[in-house]
């Protein structure tokens, strides 16, 4: 692909298009992390009381994946609307979702309160929170990549890599914000500290709003808004569906990756004996690593390719499975923030960076938010939402022992693997306005 000549003007507007969904998915990440957070310090004995230590993890992380499942809905239905209507305005109204919702969940009555009532209200909020982010990625990734490709066409990896940028964003904020909380003696922790990172999105929520409103529609949408088809976004996607299943194929490992080694971490090493303080330290330092190897890999896609960048990720992540929670289970702090800068801060993030490049180019225009949208989030619900609850299972069956957490992590990197090694590469691809999927990978990955 030609590196294509841009005014200052269109990039200055891509780089506040940039800004605007590096904060949007910065504010929906922390919204969507802090619940895993203090699900896994709390939740189970404010919401749950009357389980038992171990199924109240289990319970609490349930609605946990409550959320993950709402989130192919939400890419579906704000795909729709995206694809139909147009990406900013989605981008207004899944942000504004998300931060209302996540306020409210701090605003909840706990179960000695008000009973049952309380865990079946947390479950409805955390089902408009997966809702909310899964219609906020794709609207939030495609007006980048989509203004890129009409200034910096042969960059979108790299100019992709900031809306990508805001989960390691949205995990500093949120791990850094709990941490100050948890310094809270635990009876104060317990009855209002918990709180305050719910009521703090609200603050984000304003500033995302703020510059999300001045950003401008995506150019190619508005080429195409004229010409949308009768039939629904999704099902001319579905018609064709190879695209959705290898997009979501190709995000299990680096979301199961994320899931286990950040929120279910936290529950996991705090009942090994880490203190909460420790835990979320190596959580923040870790995310602070991935803020830097996430941008990286994802530029790096757009010189050798999506493919090798992905692959190895997979297979580093792989690879790092067993020794990584040998490490967590060693006992010691050092050796635990090690731990997750090599298999979150590194091979997560490698397998994660380029992933808003590689859906947003197997999708035409018509469909691009709707198809690239669903797999993402088929991806998450696969690979994050199950996730945790399958692993303090198989935990609380086995009596302990990380080998289970090592089999999933090692699970989900292995099919990546194997996904992206039979795919064709797309960074050289030009974003089409066709109304139907792009052709699909071949196995050869010789393009047609």
């Amino acid at each position: 692909m030609q590196p294509i000549r841009s005014s200052p003007g269109s990039t200055r507007e891509l780089r506040r298009v940039a800004l605007s969904g590096l904060l949007g998915t910065t504010v929906e990440f922390y919204d969507f992390l802090v619940y895993g957070t203090v699900a896994a310090l709390v939740f189970g004995e404010l919401f749950f009381p009357q389980a038992d230590p171990a199924v109240g993890t289990i319970a609490a992380f349930g609605t946990f994946a409550a959320g993950y499942v709402a989130r192919p809905l939400g890419g579906i239905l704000f795909g729709h609307f995206g694809d139909r209507l147009g990406r900013k305005s989605m981008m207004l109204m899944t942000m504004t979702l998300m931060g209302c919702g996540s306020f409210l969940i701090g605003l909840l009555p706990t179960y000695d309160a008000i009973g049952v009532w309380a865990p079946v209200l947390l479950v409805a909020l955390r089902v408009v929170q997966g809702l909310a982010i899964g219609g906020e990625w794709g609207g939030a990734t495609l007006m980048v990549v989509e203004h890129a490709e009409r200034t910096q066409g042969s960059r979108r990896g790299l100019w992709s890599s900031f809306t990508q940028l805001g989960a390691p964003l949205g995990s500093v904020l949120s791990a850094g914000v709990v941490t100050l909380v948890a310094t809270l003696p635990d009876d104060q922790f317990r009855s209002w500290g918990w709180r305050v990172p719910f009521l703090l999105s609200f603050v984000l929520l304003g500033v995302g709003l703020f510059v999300r409103l001045r950003v401008a529609e995506s150019p190619l949408f508005a080429e195409v808004k004229r010409e949308r088809s009768a039939t629904p976004p999704i099902f001319e996607v579905l018609r064709r569906p190879k695209p959705v299943l290898l997009a979501c194929c190709v995000g299990i490992g680096a979301f199961t990756a994320q899931s286990l080694l950040t929120g279910f971490m936290i529950s996991y090493a705090t009942g090994n004996g880490y203190s909460r303080s420790q835990v979320l330290t190596a959580v923040t330092i870790a995310s602070c690593v991935a803020l830097v190897v996430l941008p990286t890999a994802a530029a790096l896609t757009d010189r050798v390719g999506r493919r090798p960048v992905v692959l190895a990720g997979a297979l580093a992540s792989a690879a790092l499975a067993f020794p990584v929670l040998a490490l967590v289970d060693s006992g010691s702090p050092g050796l635990l923030i090690l731990a997750l800068v090599l298999g979150h801060g590194i091979a997560q993030s490698t397998m994660y960076g380029p992933l808003g490049a590689l859906f947003s180019e197997m999708f035409g225009t018509r469909v691009r938010y709707t198809g690239a949208s669903l797999g993402y989030q088929a991806a998450t619900l696969v690979g994050a939402g199950f996730s945790p609850l399958i692993a303090s299972s198989l935990l609380a069956s086995n009596g302990g022992g990380s080998t289970p957490v090592s089999l999933l992590l090692c699970g989900g990197a292995l099919i990546t693997a194997v996904t992206v090694w039979r795919m064709r590469e797309t960074n050289t691809d030009t974003l089409g306005s066709a109304a139907l999927p792009q052709e699909a990978p071949t196995p050869e990955g010789i393009r047609p």
